[in-house]
């Protein structure tokens, strides 16, 4: 009961928001511009000086960070095999030898597991 009553409210005062609104609207249009242009104003004001003193100064964190340098390292790899002109010869060429470049290490690493208990099935 006491969520209805509450949100009976809530929208009686909405309406009574509206019906203001309309009326000041057709009684006194030119200051009911002004003012919403005042609204507007002032709300870019607040908003730019809290986008300055509060969110342009702040340190982007360490995944952003992370994710920045991953978008640059993939933007540098496919952008060099895109660059490369696809030309159309009528004599197959021979095989390129192509420079290895330097592999890094990888992340995965081998876990030896109990190699020595298999079991030999062919002695069944």
């Amino acid at each position: 009961m006491a969520k209805n009553k509450g949100s009976l409210l809530v929208y009686a005062i909405i309406g009574l928001a509206i019906i203001g609104v309309i009326t000041q609207l057709f009684s006194n249009t030119a200051s009911f511009l002004t003012t919403v242009l005042t609204m507007l104003g002032f709300g870019v004001v607040v908003s730019a000086l809290l986008y300055v003193f509060l969110f342009r100064k702040r340190q982007p964190t360490n995944d952003s960070q992370k994710y920045k340098q991953a978008v640059k390292q993939s933007k540098a790899k496919y952008s060099q095999q895109q660059a490369k002109p696809t030309t159309t010869s009528k004599r197959p060429s021979s095989f390129s030898l192509k420079k290895k470049s330097a592999k890094r290490t990888s992340h995965l690493r081998v876990i030896d597991g109990n190699k020595s208990k298999r079991k030999n099935r062919a002695s069944f």
